[in-house]
């Protein structure tokens, strides 16, 4: 892998849990020491339909908060407003995805071909599993099923 590339990622990060890191870390590692890493965070219409999920605000800053100890090449964390955020037009080299966007990812590589730009390398992460073999997700979080690392609290 080239020593450095463009990485972009992106989703809701609605209660940061261990999922949400293994992405982020994902892309760090994939970014190399001399990369770049973009951080695209939903805003508007993407959470209206989503129930109490924190201010966009709220979300950069815990993923600052992660990322404060754990880097140093630039990140940038910006709000986006459909599913495909500046993937398609951006200069990146590589999307991180989960199985459950690995399809978007897939979209936005077509859409790329269609404008003469090179599609993004697509590196698939698996979800992280809470311990009773379910995937981590913010809802489960929400619902007080689980905690962020994945412990069952009922």
């Amino acid at each position: 892998m080239p020593q450095s590339m463009k990485v972009c990622i992106g989703g809701t990060f609605d209660r940061l849990h261990k999922g949400h890191t293994y992405l982020i870390d994902k892309a760090l590692q994939t970014a190399g020491e001399q990369g770049f890493v973009f951080i695209g965070i939903t805003k508007g219409e993407m959470i209206n339909k989503k129930k109490s999920v924190r201010s966009f605000e709220q979300r950069k800053q815990t993923i600052l908060d992660y990322l404060r100890e754990k880097t140093s090449i630039p990140v940038e964390i910006k709000p986006i407003t459909d599913k495909y955020g500046p993937s398609i037009e951006g200069e990146f080299d590589a999307i991180v995805v989960s199985p459950e966007t690995v399809k978007t990812a897939e979209e936005i590589n077509n859409k790329r071909r269609k404008l003469g730009k090179k599609p993004l390398k697509i590196i698939k992460i698996p979800f992280i599993l809470a311990e009773n073999g379910a995937p981590i997700s913010s809802s489960r979080i929400k619902n007080n099923e689980i905690n962020a690392d994945g412990k069952l609290i009922r």
